[in-house]
């Protein structure tokens, strides 16, 4: 018992070491979102019908939007996702919004781009539980035909169905909020006790995870590096089947996370307070008060924006 305890204060000591020399190198690498986005307008035309389309789905009942409402943060805001027939999901939807920034895609990143990860939830059983071979037949017998043809010469596949739902996810994103305008200068976007609540973001160490365009999106991370977060999902480990894998997953974004609840990849609580408190104990081992963590969540407010109607 006393060795395991010598062991966890050393690994906290670690950590704690880790975290104070990451703050300023990390912090210089958050970045804002870009105010407009390069893409195939006629792509993201077609791409957005698609994303909105139920008849996606095997029994026309749910569209990629169902579980990415786009005024609601991006997700679905339930803990799981309900998919045909009222199956429900065992992970939490993740926001559709800014995901073009993330890394990879999903929870344990089995998708490595926005095209990856269009076709996974097309064909899986429980979220829209459709077949392409059946789907192209499908769509083949609508208007489709006609809308895939003037832009792609091979017409409706697969792999356009999955391009062009990409091409229209390229451009959800949320630039300017009040944070992105105090990066850029804008000294008074964001008030006194947010920037409290930066500073006190990067002294306890956030920013050593939630960093990047997304502050999040751009690493893999274990949930529950000091303590065990009693995760049933193991993460990672059912994509590489390594042990060192188990109960890593995508670092989440922390953009427009007000309205993102519920949170972490099991949805364990719809509280941002809580959540500060959970990574602070399981992630971090840094001591935080509740005012403090009252200064974080108003920082973390500062990342809202709306979505980008205008594309290039």
């Amino acid at each position: 018992m006393i060795k395991i305890m010598k062991e966890n204060a050393i690994l906290k000591t670690i950590i704690l070491l880790i975290s104070i020399f990451s703050v300023n190198l990390c912090a210089s690498n958050i970045q804002v979102i870009p105010s407009t986005i390069k893409v195939d307008k006629k792509k993201v035309k077609l791409g957005g019908k698609l994303f909105n389309d139920k008849r996606l789905s095997l029994d026309n009942s749910i569209s990629c939007a169902s579980c990415h409402i786009l005024n609601e943060g991006g997700d679905d805001n339930t803990i799981f996702a309900i998919g045909i027939n009222g199956k429900v999901g065992n992970i939490n939807t993740p926001t559709v919004l800014n995901s073009t920034f993330n890394f990879r895609q999903f929870w344990d990143g089995r998708a490595k781009n926005l095209k990856e990860q269009a076709l996974g939830p097309i064909e899986n059983p429980i979220e829209m539980g459709s077949d392409f071979n059946i789907l192209i037949k499908k769509l083949a017998n609508t208007e489709y035909k006609e809308l895939f043809g003037k832009i792609y010469k091979d017409g409706i596949t697969k792999k356009n169905i999955a391009d062009s739902i990409a091409e229209y996810e390229k451009t959800l994103i949320t630039p300017n909020s009040p944070f992105d305008r105090y990066l850029k200068g804008e000294n008074n976007a964001i008030t006194e006790k947010q920037k409290e609540g930066y500073e006190l973001f990067k002294n306890k160490g956030c920013v050593a995870c939630h960093n990047g365009v997304n502050l999040g999106g751009n690493l893999y991370s274990k949930f529950g590096v000091l303590y065990d977060a009693q995760s049933s999902n193991l993460g990672r480990y059912h994509i590489t089947k390594k042990e060192k894998d188990k109960y890593y997953f995508k670092v989440p974004t922390l953009r427009n996370i007000e309205h993102t609840a519920p949170y972490f990849h099991d949805g364990r609580t719809f509280s941002l307070h809580d959540t500060v408190k959970i990574m602070a104990l399981y992630q971090i081992g840094r001591p935080i008060t509740d005012d403090e963590v009252d200064k974080i969540v108003s920082f973390l407010y500062s990342l809202s924006a709306p979505l980008f109607k205008e594309v290039e």
